[in-house]
């Protein structure tokens, strides 16, 4: 049976290269999807334009010089590696892509069309093609493919039999195997292991465990278990992962500008954070848990007393802020002010018992030369002898935090924060986030690492509120 997929316009805006994602199937592009792109690629918002562009660009560059039969009945869709080669036959398993124009389509008493005049026009448009190329193509299975939960409903009860997500960027089938960057066994870890090698380096202990007893186990992970042994994975080779035994009362007492871990994991996540070989870290966990202030704190730190970096880049996701931004008053930096407050929430945590509070928090904010950066403005620049902080990176979308990361430049270190459970756009779930992805792609680098950071360290109610309500 052939396969229809008519795309809406929010699905080209999440993944502009989305209509290289349905392999040998026919795409429908709806002409209401191209006004809406024409329209959006002029937008101030500089992601949102630019996916814009990008999807118009992908389709011309499908559509080529067809002509107007050709491309309402279907152009061959080749994939960007793909070359025109007279002597090598077409693939079976191509796929095409068709415009469809949906104001040439008149009602009629065996199509159930939907109503156009009114503020939400344009999805009723992309739904009436749906119906209609399901009324006219009977032995096809046509399905809508929509990131827009209302139109998803609407279109069902309009009586279109086939309505989907966009689901090539999920990332995992479930957010609960996402890498927490350790591993807790319950009870003796030395228990469930047949053998083990140890050996002594100086004044490191290092244990050789056969690869095949801990798959899971990736590059900077830790392995916790109930009798208080900490192991850290220093290397893995085809037969053995090294483990470096740590000891749980060392680790419990570091130190970052006055802060010392309340808990296990803030605690491995200070010592991932001391970890020289890291040039990403990423910090996942409830609201309360600490990220925030174990990272300002560990900025302070490596910038003001040990002159590694040059400045902090703090910065965060803030959806509404390409609209918003523009009306507030000031510098880019006073603009960002109401978006970071809790950066200068945490410092007062620093600095709050000072003698000049607000003195000594103004002077640490010059000396390490700490700057707020819209997001908006990241992409196409340089960071270089830099610490940037992304907090909020829930928020983002894959390719919004591709494009952060790749920013970063020489002797620089990124450290990413968020938290799944508190997402607010509309078109990202925890498995499709940017955060999701950007755990699950780092977890094997070997300048990377991962922690997930639980407990509530706020008050009592902060953790009742959150576990109840």
């Amino acid at each position: 049976m052939e396969k229809i997929y008519v795309l809406d316009t929010n699905v080209l805006l999440h993944d502009p290269l989305a209509i290289y994602a349905f392999t040998e199937h026919k795409v429908v592009i709806p002409m209401t999807v191209l006004e809406e792109l024409d329209i959006i690629k002029d937008r101030r918002d500089k992601d949102v334009s630019r996916e814009a562009r990008l999807a118009i660009n992908t389709i011309d560059k499908i559509v080529g010089d067809a002509s107007p039969k050709q491309l309402q009945s279907g152009v061959t869709i080749k994939k960007p590696h793909q070359v025109d080669d007279e002597d090598t036959p077409q693939q079976a398993n191509e796929g095409s892509l068709a415009i469809f124009p949906d104001q040439q389509i008149t009602h009629t008493d065996n199509i159930p069309f939907l109503n156009g005049n009114h503020d939400h026009a344009n999805d009723n448009r992309i739904i009436n093609v749906a119906l209609s190329l399901q009324a006219t193509n009977p032995r096809s299975s046509v399905c809508l493919v929509t990131k827009d939960i209302n139109m998803r409903i609407k279109a069902k009860g309009s009586g279109l039999e086939r309505v989907e997500d966009y689901r090539k960027d999920k990332v995992l089938d479930d957010v609960d195997l996402m890498s927490k960057g350790y591993i807790q066994v319950e009870g003796s870890f030395w228990s469930n292991l047949d053998s083990v090698r140890t050996e002594s380096h100086g004044r490191h202990t290092v244990h050789l465990i056969k690869k095949d007893t801990l798959p899971t186990l990736y590059l900077n992970m830790f392995i916790i278990d109930d009798e208080e042994f900490v192991g850290f994975v220093v290397n893995i080779d085809k037969e053995y992962i090294y483990l470096l035994d740590i000891n749980k009362q060392n680790i419990m007492h570091q130190s970052f500008w006055g802060i010392k871990p309340r808990n296990l994991e803030q605690a491995m996540a200070f010592y991932l954070l001391r970890h020289d070989n890291s040039d990403l870290m990423i910090m996942t966990g409830p609201a309360g848990s600490g990220k925030t202030l174990l990272a300002l704190a560990y900025g302070l730190q490596v910038t003001m007393e040990e002159k590694r970096f040059n400045k902090i880049i703090v910065a965060r996701s803030t959806p509404p802020m390409a609209e918003d931004i523009g009306f507030l008053p000031g510098t880019e930096e006073e603009k960002m002010a109401p978006w970071l407050a809790a950066f200068d929430d945490n410092l007062e945590i620093l600095h709050g018992a000072d003698e000049h509070a607000f003195s000594s928090i103004d002077y640490v904010k010059q000396k390490a030369n700490i700057q707020f950066k819209s997001l908006n403005f990241m992409r196409g620049r340089s960071f270089n002898n830099a610490l940037i902080i992304i907090d909020e990176a829930q928020g983002l979308t894959q390719f919004q935090l591709k494009s952060i990361v790749t920013r970063i430049g020489s002797n620089s270190k990124i450290i990413v924060l968020g938290n799944l459970a508190q997402i607010d756009n509309k078109y990202i779930t925890p498995l499709t986030s940017g955060l999701t992805y950007l755990v699950e792609k780092c977890k094997t680098f070997k300048y990377a690492s991962v922690m997930h950071v639980n407990g509530i360290e706020r008050s009592r109610l902060a953790e009742f509120a959150e576990e109840n309500l």
